[in-house]
């Protein structure tokens, strides 16, 4: 195959060329090596220097990498760095949640679910199904709007005051139903409640016939790094039978905090990410 080629088979997936060369000469400084030259690594990868040197200006320009000025040589970037510590906050959340998880399935019979924050989104990273016939149907990486959700309102209401601020400014939340709160002020009442209370809610916000309770998750930081839920039919999630599982909720966003190093007392910035 030539360098032209701008894909390749690789079993029965079709790979483009120039993305594996990039994560291939990425990988090169995962083998102990601070900084790496334009030529060392057109030997290794067994392409051209010239093909080289186009990759590495172009994972630069992106700061995966960054290059020495005084030798010329390239090291990882500062977006490499925080890559990294995105993917190790990620595998201690799913290492914490986990027995948490099954255990409060066990205990309220219904979907509970993880959530993460990305912008005015939530993305859904641990999932337990509910034991019964009637349940919800979803899947891990699952995305929804944060302000119709009970695990979005439980992040949002603990973000910092600035960074709401860039998220609510000049925003119209989209109705999903005509439950959904769709005003700014009338979110920010909320959103204030479920800061005071330490638990969110959404009753056919999100969906019609669906109800959920969920709490937030903090890190050794003490900053708020996601949420836990309890998920199901509004026939078994309803009032009081809803605000009953707030509790267990609550128990098993402060177990997961205290698995990811966050002792209860300690002094919190109030973070998401």
């Amino acid at each position: 195959m030539t360098e032209s080629n701008p894909l390749r088979r690789k079993g029965d997936t079709q790979v483009l060329a120039s993305v594996s060369n990039a994560a291939r000469l990425l990988k090169e400084f995962g083998r102990g090596d601070h900084e790496i030259g334009v030529t060392e690594l057109s030997r290794r990868l067994g392409i051209g220097k010239s093909t080289t040197h186009r990759l590495l200006h172009t994972l630069t320009h992106e700061r995966l990498l960054e290059q020495d000025p005084e030798t010329g040589a390239y090291r990882l970037g500062l977006a490499m760095h925080e890559l990294g510590a995105s993917a190790r906050a990620h595998h201690d959340l799913h290492q914490a949640a986990s027995p948490v998880l099954d255990q409060l399935r066990n205990i309220t019979r219904e979907t509970v679910q993880v959530a993460v924050l990305d912008g005015r989104e939530v993305v859904y990273v641990e999932r337990r199904e509910s034991p019964q016939t009637l349940r919800l149907f979803g899947r891990v990486g699952l995305r929804n709007y944060a302000h119709c959700t009970s695990t979005g309102k439980a992040m949002l209401a603990f973000l910092p005051e600035d960074e709401l601020e860039l998220l609510l400014t000049d925003w119209k939340p989209p109705r999903r139903t005509q439950y959904t709160i769709t005003d700014i002020t009338v979110l920010r009442r909320e959103l204030m409640k479920v800061r005071s209370q330490g638990w969110a809610e959404n009753i056919n916000e999100s969906e019609v016939g669906i109800a959920s309770v969920a709490a937030p998750v903090r890190n050794v930081f003490g900053q708020v790094v996601a949420s836990v839920s309890v998920a199901g039919p509004i026939q078994r999630l309803d009032g009081a039978s809803l605000k009953r599982f707030a509790r267990p909720v609550v128990e098993a966003s402060a177990a997961i905090s205290k698995r990811m190093g966050w002792r209860e007392g300690s002094n919190t910035t109030g973070r998401s990410s």
